[in-house]
């Protein structure tokens, strides 16, 4: 567990790299299993990205360059992903699936393919200023810190040590009279090895669309709801020339 505000250590992070590694044939293995197995359509989309496709500026307050692993920290394009659920029969508001969620990412989180470690924090909710480490079968296993909090959204922004650099953001609206919730990352890798796994190979990233639509379709059971046409999933790959140079990314 690392302290509030405290980088990880080279040499961790080099063990924990290799244990990821090492990991990533037996989450391969789960995430293919559950892939051939679901009968939910997915409604995947890729584009090219532009400069609309940049993240929300992080907070000063948590800019702290020691920890916080930004854009520029990382390796090849930014990849801008939205997964986005239609929830109907759900009777939850936004604001009750988002508390419902922030008090326990695994509810929705993929059993046995990402394990959600809270190491700094005290409420029981996610809170501004919060740490977590999230364990993950792919190069995604990492620090994470809550950058933003409100009643329908939580952003989170990769630390130090994570094997990828950007943010995640999960938010419940309403929309047509039905519930939605969405998962938006925007990140690219964190060193040229994670560039390697996850865009070239593209092994890493369908580890990361399979997590996170599993995520989208927990958060619809947990708001005792069903899909709507299922899960749609947009990538919009960003080159590094595009976001260079923007601040607080």
């Amino acid at each position: 567990m690392s302290a509030p505000g405290t980088a990880w250590p080279r040499q961790v992070s080099a063990r924990r790299r290799a244990g990821t590694l090492l990991r990533l044939p037996a989450g391969l293995l789960l995430v293919t299993w559950r892939y051939v197995w679901r009968v939910t359509a997915l409604h995947r989309c890729e584009e090219d990205g532009d400069n609309g496709d940049v993240p929300p500026p992080l907070p000063d307050a948590f800019m702290d360059d020691k920890v916080i692993q930004r854009l520029e920290d990382g390796s090849g394009s930014m990849f801008h992903r939205t997964f986005t659920v239609r929830i109907e029969g759900s009777r939850m508001t936004p604001e009750a699936l988002m508390n419902t969620l922030s008090r326990d990412f695994n509810r929705a989180a993929p059993f046995g393919a990402a394990v959600f470690h809270k190491t700094a924090g005290n409420a029981p909710q996610a809170c501004a200023g919060d740490e977590y480490r999230v364990q993950m079968p792919g190069p995604w296993d990492g620090p994470v810190r809550v950058v933003h909090c409100d009643a329908v959204s939580v952003r989170l922004a990769t630390l130090r040590g994570h094997l990828e650099a950007g943010q995640i953001e999960f938010r419940a609206a309403e929309a047509d009279g039905l519930l939605c919730f969405q998962v938006e990352a925007w990140a690219r890798a964190g060193d040229p090895l994670a560039d390697l796994l996850y865009s070239r190979l593209r092994m890493a990233k369908e580890i990361q669309l399979n997590m996170w639509v599993h995520f989208c379709l927990r958060a619809a059971a947990i708001a005792k709801g069903r899909p709507r046409g299922g899960v749609s999933i947009v990538t919009r790959c960003v080159p590094h020339e595009v976001f260079a140079g923007v601040p607080n990314r």
